[in-house]
């Protein structure tokens, strides 16, 4: 027989734990949001990473599909970037296969943006920070996401661009980190082609926000449905002197 005594001694242990379990995420939900604070945040984590990274290099895998078939590729590209700050960013294709139409005419097309955007005076343009974008919290403004406590920020584009987004921002809830980007263009980078619907996800490398994986579906009346998907691996990070 259970001594009397124990009963409300298990009582008292089962809430307990379950009060603990209910408020496990408490601190989080309940810290007071400041727009203002967040957006300074995200500005000073931008800059962070412009004044700290000299250069860095990466491998980019590009998979193109075509409609909705995501399992056999058109076309492949593995390339090596190289970014420095004084030049911006450079490409060496390691392989590639699959149609080389697809692979000249989107691909390439994509890199070469990519680095006309990179060089100095165009890279200012495309930062993500309130020099560029309009930002407001979101009506859903805290999740989790890839294991990180994020802020939800909306963003719309002080101008037209096809390297600017209309969407959403998730930047870490503690250092404002940019943890992923998600919207569609505000103007298409192809000639035919709808604006391409975009996401962007970051991991922390040496403490700075670095892209991991990419995806991009855009479509046209001529051409169809077209996703790109991107990993980046095997980042080598150069810091500024000092720094």
């Amino acid at each position: 027989m259970i001594e009397r005594w124990r009963l409300p001694f298990a009582r008292y242990t089962l809430v307990f734990f379950v009060f603990l379990i209910l408020n496990s995420g408490h601190g989080f939900a309940q810290q007071p949001l400041d727009v203002t604070t967040i957006i300074r945040g995200v500005d000073a984590s931008v800059k962070n990473r412009i004044d700290h990274l000299a250069a860095y290099t990466v491998t980019e895998h590009y998979v193109l599909f075509r409609g909705k078939d995501e399992t056999h590729p058109a076309a492949e590209m593995l390339v090596k970037t190289t970014y420095r700050k004084q030049t911006g960013k450079s490409y060496d294709i390691v392989s590639q296969s699959g149609s080389s139409i697809w692979r000249s005419e989107v691909l390439g097309t994509l890199l070469d943006n990519e680095k006309r955007m990179s060089q100095p005076g165009n890279v200012e343009t495309a930062l993500i920070n309130s020099n560029n974008y309009e930002m407001t919290l979101d009506p859903d403004a805290r999740e989790r996401l890839n294991d990180r406590d994020c802020l939800v920020l909306d963003i719309t584009p002080r101008r037209t661009s096809q390297y600017l987004f209309n969407g959403k921002l998730w930047v870490d809830a503690q250092d404002y980190s940019i943890v992923q980007l998600k919207g569609t263009a505000s103007k298409s980078a192809f000639f035919l082609a709808s604006a391409a619907q975009v996401i962007r996800q970051y991991g922390e490398m040496s403490g700075l926000p670095m892209a991991t994986h990419a995806q991009a579906i855009s479509g046209s009346s001529l051409l169809g449905q077209t996703v790109v998907k991107i990993d980046y691996t095997n980042y080598q990070l150069d810091f500024e002197a000092g720094n």
